[in-house]
């Protein structure tokens, strides 16, 4: 397996797994999390996390083969330029019990026995701009091809599946505990292409 397949099965699982645990000062809580356009990881955040200066996040939770990421958190405001982040965590995940909100930047990461640099897993989403978009026009158009997508390709029925994240990877799709995300091979190209994706999700024969 090439360096550049290794990574973007790196790049794959964080996409996949958007809860876990994270280590602070000897601590460990459960955290959720979204990925932000950039690639940075937003979460709501306790005091003691942004004072922290030892922050490690595994994930998924209690994981033999958990991903461990190496990051620096950033407090950011529920207002003005971070206003959107914070509303996708809450698209993702309900309303969340800490009233701070964190920017994760990755320093380092531990993945399948090998070390990453952060800025190997921190990419930008090329399909940002047109992510509001395909959301809406799944939802309101696509519904049975998404119902169908999360059953047969995750394995899980959701009666009223939402389309909340496309990126160039997969889909994120809302059902009514938790996330299920959709894994596009091969990679989402654009807008016209994300729509295409799902259908054959939808019509796809194998699961997993």
């Amino acid at each position: 397996m090439s360096e550049a397949e290794i990574i973007l099965g790196a790049r794959a699982f964080l996409r996949a797994n958007l809860s876990g645990a994270i280590g602070f000062d000897g601590e460990v809580r459960p955290i959720k999390f979204v990925v932000a356009q950039d690639g940075a990881l937003v979460a709501p955040v306790m005091v003691a996390m942004l004072r922290a200066f030892d922050v490690v996040v595994f994930l998924p939770e209690e994981s033999d083969e958990a991903m461990q990421l190496q990051v620096t958190v950033e407090e950011i405001q529920d207002a003005g330029e971070f206003a959107a982040l914070c509303d996708r965590w809450r698209i993702y995940h309900g309303e969340p019990e800490d009233v701070r909100w964190g920017r994760f930047s990755i320093d380092a990461a531990k993945f399948d026995g090998r070390m990453f640099d952060g800025m190997a897993l921190m990419t930008p989403n090329p399909l940002a701009e047109a992510e509001a978009r395909i959301c809406r026009k799944v939802n309101a158009e696509m519904r049975g091809q998404l119902k169908q997508a999360c059953l047969r390709v995750a394995e899980v029925e959701i009666e009223d599946p939402r389309l909340v994240g496309a990126d160039p990877l997969g889909f994120d799709v809302r059902g009514r505990f938790e996330i299920v995300r959709l894994d596009a091979d091969p990679e989402i190209a654009d807008e016209a292409d994300a729509y295409a994706a799902l259908e054959n999700l939808a019509n796809s024969d194998s699961a997993g």
